[in-house]
């Protein structure tokens, strides 16, 4: 059996260092980095290493205290820490004489990212970026934050070296039980006991009211500043409508997701979404552009649309492709990490407008374009505009005397000019990463966009970055084909492109992904799960220069990767009618049906899976020379309890053996639990057999 590996590519045009005739005062050990990040450090005047072995070493042969410094190259708030600090001679002064200084890219070794995030938040400290944390010469955790401004660092720099010099034994002590926490396994900190995987009506409605009640019914979404989309969290409401029909549940679905893209979240000149919000309202973002956000947006916004065919929606996706298409796909096929949130040293430059810019653009529509996109003379953010909509369009093409289609016509007018001017500014940085893990997401959007519009396009582009994952971060342990560095993904890697293969298999029908999908498990099997807690590590065998190996259980913006891998078991599972790889699927998410109960918030995508086992849940399989059509118009409506399979040609391979076209005719077998009804050969009867 062929061995597989999956790779974080980092493409040589983002690792350029500056020409050699220009000169800078000082220049350290991360000019030889390739990560975008690092270089950005590259001529501060601290003395930064990256994270490994020589720097590790060094802390414990001068005994000095190590700070890890940790964040991503489209971080504002990193940005603004460096310049403050890391930028100024006196504080570079005092970080190179008492510290080891190591600068991490997060994207890079996200393991070094997790074991120290987890490290400040169990010392009671909010996480965040930049992630600054202090480490005994042997990598314990003692102290840590995330910004601090430049007299605070200052003075923590001088009190944690202090500490340092007087008070030893007690940072070794602090640091002994906090790397004892870290240490500590998942199934003993949360009580990972449960044998049944089943949820009842009763446990999902008390997870569900749990969820509710934290509902913002003002503005969508949960009820807290800054906002995170969390689009798992709104894919559990989806499901949970699904199985309910609770009509409140489907109302903040509805209102949520209108709400995020009527936000100033949203790139509403450009398509994709921003991080986060600062505020209640969706409407200041840090503009940073994350490519894992905007893959999970399209398959929420795709789920959405199938639920409610809202307009809105359909454009939101179509834009957001068009962003991912425009702006973040390389010639390779595969998508960048980041776009920065900053240009010209400014944050959101690049995104926001004056009132005179937009009057220039809109000519005689002003008034109107001014107030549906709640565009004010001194700015609605810092003296400039930061466009939301805040007006129901209907009414704005009422006041205006213009019919629905005439208004929507200005509107792209308006946004078409808006671009080309904007493409005019000075761009933000662009990262160019290609993390397998976040392609897969992209795939699984990509793929579940189409299904919802059934727009060709769509399905180019995902044919595209699926041959991209497959042909370039997915290699024979030996082949090395890249000259720049590359290195072995993360659980979070193997995990989101294995689901990103079966959704785009259930939506092509290209078999070689489902079967890589399955290839890739095996590499999981052997190199990241523990057997004795029934779980996936975050990192492989071959992370060895860490203080732990961290197991990923929470949902979070990302979903935890041993929610996804239990998705991935159960309907690779059910794919190849092997069981074992089933009950795995189970006994994982038994383990954790408690806390689905308990903090459906953060436990989302484990509820989400739970649900879908908790229905009747269908295994769909066509047969035929219509399979293709078929599998399209199925796909078209949200059915979250359901696989689905196709085939033109006979086949014996699972799960098609002894399913034929009748009559010639193609052919949908509805099974439960490899247990069929009668075969029918109209879409209408199969949904009927499902429902």
């Amino acid at each position: 059996m062929k061995k597989y590996i999956l790779f974080f590519f980092i493409a040589a045009t983002a690792c350029q260092p500056k020409s050699q005739n220009e000169m800078h005062t000082y220049t350290n050990d991360l000019i030889n980095s390739t990560s975008p990040y690092l270089l950005q450090h590259a001529h501060n005047p601290v003395n930064w290493q990256e994270w490994g072995e020589e720097a590790l070493s060094q802390a414990k042969k001068e005994d000095k205290p190590i700070l890890v410094s940790i964040g991503y190259s489209s971080c504002h708030w990193c940005h603004v820490m460096e310049k403050e600090s890391f930028e100024d001679t006196a504080v570079a002064k005092i970080m190179n004489e008492h510290f080891i200084n190591i600068k991490v890219d997060r994207e890079e070794r996200p393991d070094v990212d997790q074991v120290y995030m987890d490290a400040v938040q169990a010392m009671g400290l909010n996480g965040g970026w930049p992630l600054n944390v202090f480490l005994t010469p042997d990598q314990k955790p003692f102290y840590g934050g995330t910004y601090f401004p430049k007299e605070g660092w200052k003075n923590l720099l001088t009190s944690i070296n202090q500490a340092f010099e007087t008070n030893r034994d007690k940072i070794n002590e602090s640091a002994e039980a906090f790397t004892k926490s870290l240490q500590a396994k998942e199934s003993e900190k949360y009580k990972l006991e449960g044998t049944d995987h089943n949820l009842s009506s009763e446990d999902i409605e008390a997870a569900y009211q749990r969820l509710a009640g934290k509902f913002d019914l003002v503005d969508g979404g949960i009820k807290k500043s800054p906002k995170f989309p969390m689009p798992s969290v709104w894919q559990f409401l989806a499901s949970y409508y699904h199985r309910t029909q609770n009509k409140d549940a489907f109302k903040h679905l509805e209102f949520t997701l209108e709400k995020i893209a009527d936000g100033g979240i949203y790139d509403h000149i450009g398509g994709g979404f921003a991080r986060y919000s600062t505020d209640e309202e969706w409407h200041v973002p840090h503009f940073e552009k994350m490519l894992y956000d905007n893959g999970q947006l399209l398959s929420l916004y795709a789920n959405g649309y199938k639920l409610t065919q809202n307009p809105k929606f359909k454009r939101t996706i179509l834009e957001t492709v068009g962003w991912l298409k425009r702006e973040m796909l390389d010639e390779s096929g595969g998508f960048y990490s980041a776009l920065d949130a900053d240009s010209e040293g400014e944050e959101g430059k690049f995104y926001v407008w004056t009132a005179e810019e937009i009057e220039e653009l809109a000519g005689d529509d002003f008034n109107m374009i001014a107030e549906y996109y709640d565009v004010q003379p001194q700015g609605n953010w810092e003296g400039k505009n930061s466009l939301r909509v805040v007006n129901d369009e209907a009414a704005i093409a009422e006041k205006y005397s213009l019919s629905k289609e005439a208004f929507s016509n200005k509107i792209l007018v308006f946004k078409k000019n808006a671009l080309e001017t904007r493409e005019n500014r000075i761009r933000p940085g662009l990262d160019h990463k290609l993390i397998a893990g976040w392609n897969g997401l992209s795939l699984s959007g990509l793929a579940e966009a189409y299904q919802a519009l059934q727009d060709s396009s769509i399905l180019d582009l995902a044919s595209i970055n699926a041959e991209f994952i497959k042909n370039h971060l997915v290699k024979d342990v030996v082949l090395r084909r890249f000259p720049d560095k590359q290195m072995e993904g993360f659980m979070e890697d193997y995990a989101a492109v294995i689901q990103g293969f079966i959704k785009y298999y259930e939506t092509t029908l290209d078999r070689d992904y489902l079967e890589l999908a399955q290839e890739l498990m095996n590499r999981t099997e052997a190199a990241f799960y523990d057997e004795s807690e029934n779980l996936y590590y975050f990192s492989s065998e071959a992370s060895a220069d860490l203080i732990a190996r961290k197991k990923e259980l929470f949902d979070n913006v990302i979903p935890s990767s041993n929610s996804i891998m239990a998705w991935n078991l159960i309907h690779l599972g059910t794919h190849f009618y092997d069981e074992e790889l089933i009950n795995k699927g189970k006994s994982i998410l038994a383990q954790v049906r408690e806390l689905i109960i308990q903090e459906p918030e953060y436990m989302s995508n484990w509820g989400e899976l739970a649900m879908e086992l908790s229905e009747n849940f269908a295994e769909v399989i066509v047969v035929g020379p219509k399979a293709g059509q078929f599998v399209n118009e199925l796909n078209q409506k949200f059915i979250p309890n359901k696989i689905i399979s196709g085939t033109k040609e006979p086949t014996d391979k699972a799960p098609f053996e002894g399913k034929t076209a009748v009559n010639g005719e193609t052919t949908i077998y509805v099974c439960f639990n490899k247990s069929c009804k009668r075969p029918v050969t109209t879409v209408e009867e199969a949904l009927e057999q499902i429902n």
